[in-house]
């Protein structure tokens, strides 16, 4: 199945005039998508996209318009093969390695690939991925730097053990759901009574976790945090996010503050690359919880790749992994840092909300649990009900947990109206 077009979007969502994304680094995002349309020989399409919060759009469509002629008239029939030519072209490899503005736009790519055999194979993406053979799967890896902390053959042993117990989860997660929690109560720019509005709506909902953007103001954060357990009561899961604002000490001793209210965890505390930095606050909130329980730590949005999440791993740094469907590069190294993530015993609870996120990176957690670590224990994927209306196959949460996708592909088409209404600058929403 030949590429023989590269098709490239700049679409973005107005999302600032609500506040609605808003947090303690990002004030005033403008959800946005550079996306891309694969298409073959045999007039089948493959879409994806990496997600923005605005200006910078245009970068990431100039990154993929680059990488186009890479894959333009070959055969995708080789998924890893396919993820290599992206990742290993040592040209563009040189303005990364593996990070930044081109590792977005290769994920854009490789998980419009993805999108694209799912749809050819009639089958989503979970399920595609959950179906194949632990050595197929082992070989979708771009194993280089790993294998001192994993190894191909440990990896195969580690899907070899899930296989039995494949049709049960299978059958399980399509009856049941994944577990799911909402940031969308906790926006900062939220005044305090739609906070209180909302997290008493999403325990109404079934969501029995929230969370709460903090990090610009402590004393606002401590009262916000205060008014959002009492309107939950103290059986909810409250998480924070605080978007890197913090250096390591402030990060502890922020949190120190809010511990009475009983933060479940700390998400992005400090900069995604200091490794040690995140050692270091999980060490200091280890008993700094009620009556001396851990204030956990999460990370990952913002990590820029599978190397990054191996050292956070091997440091004992984190207690969450935290991986983004578009920000590490597609599907294959997504694969990796699940494996990665299983060897060394941490829940993996994935970023999602802005664009398209919650429809790329559920299929990422059900393949999770059916194949590699067949846990649902403190795992759960996040839920921002924002703008699912612009996709062809959105989300489906119910009582609090992601419903299985059961149509073809990747969940990752944008319908046609929506690529022109939002398209930026020209689309009506920005004339």
């Amino acid at each position: 199945m030949r590429i023989t077009a590269v098709e490239t979007f700049d679409i973005r969502f107005p999302t600032s005039r609500e506040l609605d994304g808003s947090d303690a680094m990002n004030p005033d995002p403008d959800y946005s998508a550079a996306y891309v349309i694969l298409r073959t020989e045999d007039g089948w399409a493959g879409h994806g996209f990496t997600f923005t919060i605005g200006r910078g759009n245009e970068v990431c469509r100039a990154a993929l318009d680059a990488l186009a002629p890479l894959i333009t008239g070959i055969d995708i029939c080789d998924l890893g093969e396919f993820s290599r030519r992206l990742t290993h072209d040592s040209q563009i490899r040189w303005l990364g390695p593996e990070k930044g503005v081109m590792q977005l736009a290769v994920a854009a790519l490789i998980n419009a690939a993805w999108d694209l055999a799912a749809r050819i194979a009639n089958k989503p993406v979970w399920s595609l991925l959950s179906e194949m053979s632990p050595e197929a799967l082992v070989d979708l890896v771009d194993w280089r730097y790993l294998t001192d902390a994993l190894t191909p053959e440990a990896a195969r042993d580690l899907l070899s053990d899930a296989v039995p117990g494949r049709p049960a989860r299978s059958r399980h997660i399509r009856e049941v759901g994944y577990p799911a929690y909402t940031t969308s109560a906790g926006w900062l720019g939220y005044p305090d009574e739609k906070v209180d509005r909302l997290a008493r709506q999403a325990v109404s909902d079934g969501f029995r976790q929230i969370k709460l953007k903090v990090g610009a103001d402590q004393t606002d954060d401590v009262r916000r945090f205060a008014l959002a357990r009492n309107a939950v009561g103290p059986d909810i899961r409250i998480a924070v996010d605080a978007n890197q604002r913090w250096g390591v000490t402030e990060a502890i001793d922020w949190m120190t503050a809010l511990a009475p209210w009983d933060p479940w965890w700390i998400e992005e505390p400090t900069s995604p690359d200091d490794v040690l930095g995140h050692a270091a606050i999980r060490r200091a909130l280890t008993k700094a919880g009620p009556g001396g329980g851990p204030i956990r730590v999460a990370t990952g949005e913002h990590v820029a790749n599978r190397i990054m999440f191996k050292q956070l791993l091997q440091a004992d740094a984190i207690d969450f992994v935290q991986l983004d469907a578009c920000r590490v590069a597609g599907v294959n190294e997504n694969i990796a840092i699940l494996l990665l993530a299983a060897a060394f015993g941490r829940p993996v609870c994935p970023h999602a909300g802005g664009v398209g996120l919650c429809e790329a990176v559920q299929h990422l957690s059900f393949f999770d649990y059916v194949a590699v670590s067949g846990s649902l224990d403190d795992r759960v994927i996040e839920y921002v009900d924002h703008l699912h209306e612009h996709f062809t196959d959105p989300v489906v949460v119910e009582r609090g947990a992601y419903r299985a996708p059961t149509a073809p592909g990747f969940s990752t088409r944008m319908r046609p109206e929506s690529l022109i209404r939002y398209a930026y600058p020209e689309g009506a929403a920005w004339s």
